[in-house]
């Protein structure tokens, strides 16, 4: 079986910008700062990137507004070689709810993740394309606990469906997610201890 090398694609695929002297635009759906702040560092170089913030899973709601707090501070004090705004999805955790109806009780990592995955990129896929972006993606694959793969195979579907290209993806590599946790050091930023669902906060406090 042949796995594929995501960073691998990206770097050739960043090549090919680079030689074409081309800025494309992405639409970059983030899930919180410190995993953005490495992503945003690197492709800033290369892109012209709209961040959006748009995550229903995010319980409480008090939790959400110190995660859109923190993004917004970020996007407004690094500095970037290319444009880089930030606009806000909006917060509706039934959406997510409903979503996970069923999947409760399924551990991190499992089913009910890769459809959390699903619904917040296919928001950022549909907007992408409305948008008329040239790339979308998402900085999930930045943490060591989620599925690379599984989130660019997800990537690649909503592109075939929307009509938008997917920018294949795998974070971590190339010392990202270490780079990540320096970048959350520089700026201060909170790191928060579950990934954002009710249900990965039960499972992180019962640990």
């Amino acid at each position: 079986m042949n796995i594929r090398n995501y960073q691998k694609e990206l770097d050739r695929l960043i090549g090919q910008i680079q030689k074409e002297n081309k800025v494309p635009s992405l639409f970059l759906h983030s899930c919180c700062a410190p995993c953005s702040s490495y992503v945003l560092e690197y492709l800033s170089k290369y892109f012209d990137i709209t961040v959006f913030y748009y995550n229903p899973n995010i319980y409480p709601e008090e939790e959400y507004r110190k995660r859109v707090q923190e993004i917004t501070r970020l996007v407004n004090s690094m500095e970037f070689e290319h444009p880089v705004k930030l606009i806000e999805g909006r917060y509706d955790p039934q959406e997510f709810f409903r979503m996970a109806k069923g999947l409760e009780d399924i551990p991190e990592g499992g089913e009910r993740c890769f459809r959390c995955y699903r619904q917040r990129m296919e928001e950022a896929a549909k907007l992408a394309k409305e948008g008329g972006y040239d790339y979308f993606t998402t900085t999930l694959s930045i943490s060591p606990l989620k599925n690379a793969a599984r989130i660019n195979e997800i990537g690649e579907e909503l592109a075939e469906i929307y009509h938008v290209t997917h920018l294949p993806s795998d974070f971590k590599k190339k010392n990202g997610y270490k780079r990540s946790i320096e970048l959350s050091h520089e700026y201060d930023l909170y790191r928060q201890n579950y990934c954002g669902c009710i249900y990965s906060r039960r499972e992180a406090s019962n640990k």
